[in-house]
């Protein structure tokens, strides 16, 4: 997904800034990060507030195997709700929660 595309998704929330991390991009919505895009699938930002929400929408949380422990390990990011990437009038309530998270963890 270019920049243009994801500013378009996410422009019901208002202008977002995108950055290069980790070999993909952090979306970013008044200096604080609400998304990430790795390896073509873009994810909101979730914690254990949101959570419940995105897994009732059909969104599932980022997780991967360690190469050290071989435990699987769970990212505070979450794929898109059923939906969410049909449009900015779709995704802009996803969007200011994955924000609200995005605020929740900032203030750990």
């Amino acid at each position: 997904m270019d920049a243009d595309a994801i500013s378009d998704l996410f422009s019901g929330l208002g202008p977002v800034s995108i950055r290069r991390m980790f070999g993909g991009k952090g979306i970013y919505f008044d200096g604080v990060i609400i998304a990430v895009e790795l390896r073509g699938e873009l994810m909101l930002k979730g914690d254990a507030t949101v959570a419940p929400e995105y897994e009732a929408a059909g969104a599932t949380q980022w997780t991967y195997v360690h190469s050290r422990h071989g435990k699987s390990v769970a990212m505070p990011y979450w794929s898109l709700p059923d939906g969410a990437a049909d449009s900015a009038d779709e995704m802009e309530p996803w969007a200011r929660k994955a924000y609200e998270a995005g605020i929740r963890a900032g203030k750990g």
